[in-house]
Parts: C-alpha cells; sequence; structure tokens
C-alpha cells in the first residue's frame, strides 16, 4: 500500500474491526499487567497526521491506571539544562505499565531541530545518543514499540484548513504547526536523517501511511497487537452479591437539594 492513495475504508467495516481490536486490546493490557511487562509506544509524525485520534482509540476502553498517555509541553528552564533524556525517563512505565509517548524524545531529531530550537551540537549529541538510550530500554526489558504516522502535503494542508473552520478543533493549530506547512521539505530531510540514525534492529521504526486515517487507526493498532506476544488472561470470576432487605431508609427530600437544571428537556 505505501506510495498508493488507497480507497478510503467504508465506515461500517472499520467500526466493526475497530471494536474487534480494541477488545484485543484490553486482553494486552491484562497481559501487561499480570505478567509485570512494560510497554512504551512511541507516536511521531507531521502535525495532522493522525497520531492523536489514533491514541484516543488506542486507549477508549483502557484502564488509565495502567494505560497512560505523555503528551510533554516545551522544557522548563530547569529542564533544559539537564540531560535531554532526563525529563522523559521519569514517565517510563513500571511493571504492569503502559505508556503512550504523544510525541517523544524524537522532539530533537523533528521541531527543535528544524525551527533552531536546539543547537547542531545537541542534535548531533542526540542522534548518537538516542539509539544507545532505546537500547538500554530494551536491554531492560521494556517493549518498545515506534511509529510514523506518514501523510501527504495535500492532506496535511486540507486538515489544516479544515481545523481552522473548526470551533471545536481549532485548539489543535498552533502557530507552529502553521509554520511547518511552510518547512515541508526541512521536516522530510530531518525524518530521512532521524531514521538512517534510529532505525535500529532492536528498536525498528514502524511507518503508518495516514491519509486515511480510518485505516491508519486499524493498521497501527493491529500491528501492535501482533508485535506483542500477549495471551488472554482468564478474568476472576465475580458475582454480583444479593442487595440485604431495607432497613428502614428514607431518601431525603428532593426539595433540599441543588440539582442540575434539566437542559436536555429544552432541546
Amino acid at each position: 500500500m505505501a506510495g498508493k492513495q488507497a480507497e478510503r475504508l467504508p465506515r461500517k467495516t472499520y467500526e466493526k474491526e475497530l471494536l474487534r481490536l480494541q477488545t484485543e486490546l484490553v486482553k494486552l493490557q491484562e497481559w501487561v499487567r499480570t505478567r509485570g511487562a512494560r510497554l512504551v509506544v512511541i507516536f511521531e509524525g507531521r502535525d495532522a497526521a493522525g497520531k492523536g485520534s489514533t491514541i484516543k482509540r488506542v486507549t477508549e476502553y483502557l484502564n488509565p491506571r495502567v494505560a497512560r498517555i505523555v503528551a510533554l509541553p516545551k522544557p522548563t528552564e530547569r529542564e533544559r539544562t539537564q540531560w535531554y533524556f532526563q525529563r522523559y525517563v521519569e514517565h517510563l512505565p513500571a511493571a504492569g505499565e503502559i505508556v503512550l509517548f504523544d510525541r517523544s524524545w524524537y522532539n530533537r531529531a523533528g521541531v527543535e531541530h528544524v525551527m533552531g530550537f536546539c543547537t547542531k551540537e545537541e542534535y548531533q549529541l542526540f542522534l548518537r545518543q538516542c539509539p544507545v538510550f532505546e537500547r538500554m530500554l530494551v536491554e531492560d526489558r521494556i517493549l518498545l514499540r515506534k511509529y510514523w504516522f506518514s501523510v501527504s502535503d495535500t492532506v496535511q494542508e486540507e486538515r489544516f484548513r479544515r481545523r481552522l473552520d473548526d470551533p471545536v478543533r481549532r485548539w489543535k493549530l498552533s502557530p507552529m504547526d502553521l509554520e511547518s506547512n511552510t518547512r515541508w521539505e526541512a521536516y522530510s530531510r530531518a525524518k530521512d536523517e532521524m531514521l538512517v540514525h534510529t532505525d535500529i534492529s532492536e528498536a525498528p521504526w514502524y511507518v503508518v501511511e495516514s491519509d486515511d486515517k480510518r485505516r491508519a487507526r486499524l493498521n497501527m493498532i493491529a500491528h501492535l497487537l501482533d508485535s506483542v506476544p500477549y495471551h488472554e488472561v482468564p478474568p476472576p470470576v465475580l458475582e454480583l452479591p444479593h442487595r440485604p432487605p431495607p432497613t428502614g431508609y428514607e431518601r431525603p427530600p428532593r426539595d433540599l437539594q441543588t440539582y442540575v437544571p434539566d437542559h436536555a428537556a429544552s432541546l
């Protein structure tokens, strides 16, 4: 499919398969929890490539105590003086946890490098250290999966324009996002250079074609599930106990409490 414009996946087909995959994600979560495994999933790609919407589908039915999203803001002045990977290390999972990075330490290879937010020396140091850092994670038995969401220039611009006119998605656009529209080739070169240095056998990159968001979500989730040797963990046997007989409790009068107005009644 790479390099080809596939037809948009029909909604009915998409929703049926998405639910099946989300059911498997719950099984994966329980395997991670009971096995004490540690899973890190990195979502990278251009602005409007579909990372956020995919993360939303991945976590929709997961337990937030097990699976959490990490989307860090720009570093503070103190963090800028730390070892670059330091602020990401504290968000790595403990036993029985899944962490989804909505952008990650690869900010340095992308936006920081292209926009001039880091020096050339810092950028080169990152390219040297990143493979070493990731090998350390894998050697410590962290399951590391890295996904690059690839979107074409025309589709990215279409999505930018739709966001400009959509009041509930307007917040997704920042001046930095709009600036990226004028630096397409610079970001392309940065991505190519990043892959050369960090697409290592211990932690390879997986590219997700994302011009069709429905296909991208299904393909990414299916690949993640296939890449982890999980199995279904039998759930504990639960039985709803019988409610004991009433003992005379009476609910206080309704006029003693403040209720939310029935907005739905006015529709």
